[in-house]
């Protein structure tokens, strides 16, 4: 009755203290130490900021609740969204610069976390896919009227052309009846969309399917983006950080990737996708994540 009872006490410690008692066939009783403690937790709200021969890629802090985090991986795979993931930095901070990327290239990213113990946690289940592309700042177009062979743009060239350059993307017109200026396509066959008032380039990070303008130009707007998708399929922005009686100045991000809308459509997937990197087993998402 002793030993049993005391039997039973050893296995109320264990458990209080996160071990487990387990016997064995014969008549001595092994104890394993197995500790509770699992992988940290996956980190989630993973996305990406295109730029310029970098990508941005941040995601949120995960709840550390065991107190034992220790930093997060960051993997790239750069060609396919379901294998060929490998690291390419460890961090501390929810965010990671990639800079060993080529403008127009796509590229998928993932993070997991790691503990004290080396513990790693599944990847991140946000498919996250980001094309780098050319950008720049403060260039000014001017009125085609009074300075035609500085009114157009264009983006491939990164270049101000003329307004009726064979190559021009955009140009810029000043109608002193309105006291506005406008932006006009080049080509019948470029569209235009003003997406409003925006704090940063960057806040517009893809091209959208519709609402482009039905005439084929846009009054120019003090802080407002406009994107452009170009007549040989090409999609770019344009953010206005100026206006005077001189011309326009405006940021720009132009995608070298054909037909790319940054971000593109995402490529369905079934319900059992399947996240692999080389010489781990692969990860399972979760079943509402597939688009």
């Amino acid at each position: 009755m002793k030993t049993t009872f005391a039997r039973i006490l050893i296995m109320v410690v264990m458990a209080l203290t996160g071990m487990f008692l387990i016997g064995c066939e014969d008549d001595k009783d092994t104890i394993v130490y197995v500790a509770e403690d699992g992988p940290p937790p996956v980190p989630q709200g993973v996305y990406s900021i295109t730029g310029d021969d970098e990508v941005l890629v941040e995601w949120l802090p995960i709840d550390d609740v065991a107190g034992d985090f220790a930093f997060y991986v960051v993997y790239r795979s750069d060609s396919d969204p379901d294998t060929g993931y490998w690291a390419i930095g460890e961090t501390t901070n929810e965010y990671l610069i990639d800079d060993d990327v080529v403008n127009g290239h796509t590229y998928y990213y993932a993070v997991s976390s790691v503990d004290d113990d080396g513990n790693l946690s599944d990847l991140s289940y946000e498919y996250v896919l980001d094309t780098p592309r050319p950008q720049g700042s403060n260039r000014t177009l001017y009125d085609f009227v009074d300075m035609p062979s500085f009114s157009g743009w264009y983006f491939a060239g990164e270049a101000v052309v003329s307004w009726d350059h064979q190559f021009c993307d955009l140009y810029l017109e000043y109608v002193p009846g309105d006291g506005v200026y406008y932006f006009n396509v080049g080509d019948e066959n470029t569209d235009i969309q003003d997406m409003g008032y925006t704090d940063h380039l960057d806040e517009i990070d893809y091209s959208p399917k519709n609402g482009w303008s039905a005439n084929g130009w846009s009054e120019v707007i003090l802080g407002h983006t406009y994107i452009f998708w170009t007549a040989d399929n090409h999609f770019a922005k344009i953010r206005v950080t100026g206006i005077s009686l001189s011309g326009v100045t405006f940021d720009w991000a132009y995608q070298v990737d054909t037909g790319n809308r940054e971000l593109k459509p995402l490529v369905p997937r079934a319900v059992d996708y399947l996240r692999r990197v080389p010489g781990q087993p692969p990860v399972a998402l979760f079943p509402g994540d597939a688009t």
